[in-house]
């Protein structure tokens, strides 16, 4: 069973952003999409590179739960870490997220 780690105030994540924290040495990556929170690891599984920025440190456009890779495509769901376009063969880690007393909580 994973332990849920205390990462930041839910009112931190605030709704259409994300923030990515550094978790037992993993990038995880946290989106606030309405109001429910969402966790991945900030990596892309086709070539290593970050999902959330881009080479010119620019914030990569959620479209709806999707997140695409800025160097080649490859496409992820943000809600389970599923591939949903090549070139990526390989879901992202994907990570379970509550709010627990007003403080987002992280299972790694």
């Amino acid at each position: 069973m994973a332990d849920f780690i205390t990462v930041c105030p839910a009112s931190e994540i605030t709704a259409g952003q994300r923030i990515v924290f550094n978790i037992k040495d993993r990038w995880i990556a946290i989106f606030n999409v309405s109001d429910k929170y969402y966790a991945i690891e900030d990596v892309c599984t086709h070539d290593g590179n970050t999902l959330t920025e881009d080479e010119k440190g620019n914030e990569v456009p959620l479209e709806g739960f999707t997140i695409a890779c800025p160097r080649h495509g490859a496409q992820f769901d943000i809600r389970d870490g599923k591939v949903l376009r090549a070139p990526a063969l390989v879901d992202v880690p994907w990570f379970a997220v509550r709010v627990i007393d007003g403080n987002i909580e992280v299972a790694v």
